[in-house]
């Protein structure tokens, strides 16, 4: 798959709950494999960003499956590790607002509030059940692409739009939007 194939908002599957995976198949590790060709292609068209993470979801397909890259802070390693019907089961620590973007809403950066920690299980590529810890960064992902397999994307979380939406300027630092300006009544953003 290509970047072309990432869906984005107002597409209204985004807005979806996917449906649980029953079976691990060949079909679901081809999904897997679709899904890192499409976020690796997406990365390569932005100078300044990363894939962190992608969601069935985003390639319109509503299979409650995402992937995660394993190494967030090395562009050159394409590694991502697949979490199939992934749920969290405990949310601790505390909450934190910071910045977010995805693959599937164009432009749009926002600080969003999310658990500083969480538990999450899945099943993985072979089917078979992973547990894991997560916190920071990596928590955040989890908790984002979590939403994904619900129909909730990261706008979603954001109450207090004062100093809360940002683009990314030429040189890949966040520049504020002006809410009223830029978002409130943005069809693409809002249903």
């Amino acid at each position: 798959m290509k970047k072309e194939d990432v869906i984005t908002l107002p597409n209204p599957h985004l807005r979806e709950k996917s449906q649980r995976v029953h079976v691990v198949t060949d079909e679901t590790r081809e999904l897997i494999d679709d899904l890192t060709s499409a976020a690796l292609d997406w990365e390569a068209s932005r100078a300044h960003e990363i894939s962190a993470a992608i969601a069935a979801v985003q390639v319109d397909r509503l299979e409650r499956v995402v992937i995660v890259r394993s190494d967030f802070d090395r562009k050159s390693n394409t590694d991502f590790t697949a979490l199939i019907n992934p749920e969290i089961v405990k949310y601790e620590g505390e909450i934190i607002a910071d910045y977010e973007g995805c693959l599937s809403v164009k432009k749009i950066y926002g600080k969003v509030p999310r658990h500083s920690k969480v538990r999450v299980k899945a099943l993985d590529a072979s089917g078979r059940e992973v547990r894991l810890k997560a916190e920071g960064f990596l928590a955040r992902v989890l908790q984002h692409e979590i939403d994904h397999t619900n129909g909730i994307v990261f706008i979603d979380h954001i109450k207090d739009a004062s100093d809360a939406f940002y683009t990314l300027d030429e040189h890949g630092e966040l520049e504020s939007l002006d809410y009223d300006e830029h978002i409130k009544d943005n069809p693409i953003l809002w249903d």
